[in-house]
């Protein structure tokens, strides 16, 4: 890896240094095969990349990367689910190589896969999914996204006692993530019960702005626009103090002397949503030791040019904000729940109109 210091981004090498993995949100076969993410993870101290299937149907439909590979594969009598699958793997296989370097060094550098969406609500599929994915991908680096839906958690569960590294996906409410930490918790111990190795890695995915989008647009029905913007950063700091109180709490304390490791906090969902925020609003105020921050392509660049980075500000107490958007009639618990439902279905839709779209490129091809 590169050791030019001066050929660093000084701003996100702060953020890393700060505790905060930088983490690309986004993955195309070109930015592999052009050496672009191998640029990324020497100058801009870029540490992880994820994907979902609103990021692959950007790729695939739009691009000609992948049409000889479509025809191919198509040629070889695989249906458009098939294909999917074929070229997610690759490209999460490729991505991972790529970072391994990072893994290596800093036991970061991992690269995110997900389940399908239209299997949130099974436990036994997405388990079962994740098993597949995990087997066929085969590298220390990889992470399987499953969704932190009331029937993902025993998924998780059960993937992280099979020694599976997971990203949990779709987090927005408080209560949601402390479920899901205790899942993983359960997992290594269960794991430590029976003499198995703790190496197994996570990361819980908050979402942030849409947050923002949703209480944002309720108090503008209140006639409250001037909490507009305080909800999102809020509930990411509340999820983080929650963490704080699990993994450096006694029952951790003993899973962490066994080689445990803490589940990261993941900032997802970090573009910004409505032009009148600063476009790196959502990196500047969560920064805070043992986190991700997953960007989309323009707010890493954004965060490279003028990122403001504050080691610690993901630590500062939320509850006067929280407070005050409560006094002002937003319940959190309404927000995120709605938030949850139509996260799934932001996931689902992306993935009908995806494989909609292989099938027609197979046609035509």
């Amino acid at each position: 890896m590169s050791t030019h210091a001066t050929r660093t981004n000084p701003n996100l090498a702060a953020l890393a240094a700060a505790g905060t993995s930088p983490w690309l949100d986004q993955i195309q076969r070109s930015l592999i095969e052009s050496g672009e993410l191998v640029r990324m993870r020497d100058e801009l101290s870029l540490r992880g990349v994820t994907s979902n299937p609103a990021i692959f149907e950007k790729a695939i439909l739009g691009s000609s990367d992948y049409d000889d590979k479509i025809a191919e594969l198509a040629g070889d009598g695989k249906d458009s689910r098939e294909i999917f699958r074929t070229i997610a793997v690759e490209d999460v296989g490729a991505a991972a190589d790529v970072l391994r370097p990072v893994f290596d060094e800093h036991q970061d550098g991992f690269v995110s896969l997900e389940v399908d969406p239209d299997l949130a609500f099974d436990t036994d599929k997405t388990l079962a999914q994740a098993r597949e994915y995990w087997q066929e991908l085969d590298r220390p680096n990889v992470m399987i996204k499953i969704p932190g839906t009331l029937e993902g958690v025993p998924a998780i569960e059960q993937a992280i006692y099979e020694g599976i590294n997971v990203n949990v996906t779709l987090l927005f409410s408080v209560k949601a993530y402390a479920q899901v930490m205790e899942a993983y918790m359960k997992g290594l111990e269960r794991r430590q019960a029976e003499g198995k190795g703790l190496d197994v890695h996570s990361v819980a995915s908050f979402f942030v702005s849409r947050v923002d989008t949703e209480v944002d647009k309720r108090l503008e029905e209140l006639d409250r626009t001037d909490l507009r913007g305080l909800a999102a950063v809020a509930n990411a700091r509340a999820a983080y103090k929650l963490y704080q109180g699990v993994f450096e709490g006694e029952r951790f304390a003993e899973l962490r002397a066994a080689g445990g490791r803490v589940q990261r906090p993941l900032w997802a969902s970090t573009g910004v949503k409505d032009p009148a925020y600063p476009d790196t609003k959502y990196v500047d105020t969560l920064v805070a030791p043992d986190t991700v921050n997953t960007m989309p392509m323009d707010t890493l660049k954004a965060t490279a040019d003028h990122g403001d980075i504050k080691p610690g500000s993901g630590l500062e107490d939320p509850g006067e904000d929280l407070r005050r958007l409560d006094e002002a009639g937003i319940d959190m618990e309404d927000v995120t729940g709605k938030l949850l439902e139509d996260g799934v279905d932001k996931f689902v839709t992306p993935m009908e109109k995806l494989l909609e779209g292989i099938e027609s490129k197979r046609a035509e091809l």
